[in-house]
């Protein structure tokens, strides 16, 4: 069932429709806003995951939030672009992904930096499966799989321990297959 978790989080009709160029611009820039919400949760469990990190991993999650800063900045100025206001509700998704980033600042840093491994490899398979040469929407899939982001997830990768904590990593890859979807279910 774990393989076909990952199938599910990183190939998605969601990221067929952008590589595709099928994806309306409703359902991309409502998943936009809401991923730019998520990245700011992201960020603030990130902080406070470098905070109790040992001393040999804080160069990977000091690197991966600063990359989140700018990432936020960079969302700001796409939607700009798109005309799109990134200030919008969270929806049930989201809310449920920021409960589980708040529930990880509790549990112990091995279990935590594996769900931020699993977080950020999803990512970068997911859009790597969307690259196409055609695609309306290549700045962004190049945006989210530059070499930078590959070598910030196999460094995280040293850092985890997927196999003592399946439960978890089970369910991110859920969330992760329910962020996808959100783009297409309002309510999602």
């Amino acid at each position: 069932m774990p393989d076909d978790l990952w199938t599910a989080a990183t190939q998605h009709p969601f990221l067929d429709a952008v590589r595709d160029g099928t994806i309306t611009d409703e359902a991309f820039d409502r998943w936009l806003c809401q991923d730019a919400l998520f990245v700011a949760d992201l960020l603030i469990f990130q902080s406070r995951l470098l905070a109790r990190a040992p001393r040999h991993a804080q160069g990977a999650i000091v690197g991966g939030c600063a990359a989140l800063v700018a990432e936020l900045d960079w969302f700001e100025e796409q939607a700009a672009r798109r005309g799109i206001d990134l200030d919008v509700p969270a929806l049930p998704t989201t809310l449920r992904y920021r409960q589980l980033l708040q529930r990880l600042d509790g549990e112990p840093y091995p279990a935590a930096v594996t769900a931020l491994w699993v977080i950020e490899r999803v990512y970068l398979l997911g859009w790597t499966s969307a690259i196409s040469p055609t695609s309306p929407f290549g700045e962004f899939i190049e945006h989210w799989t530059v070499p930078d982001f590959a070598a910030y997830v196999d460094a995280l990768e040293a850092l985890a321990a997927p196999d003592a904590h399946q439960g978890l990593v089970d369910e991110v890859l859920r969330l992760e297959v329910d962020f996808w979807n959100m783009a297409t279910e309002a309510r999602a």
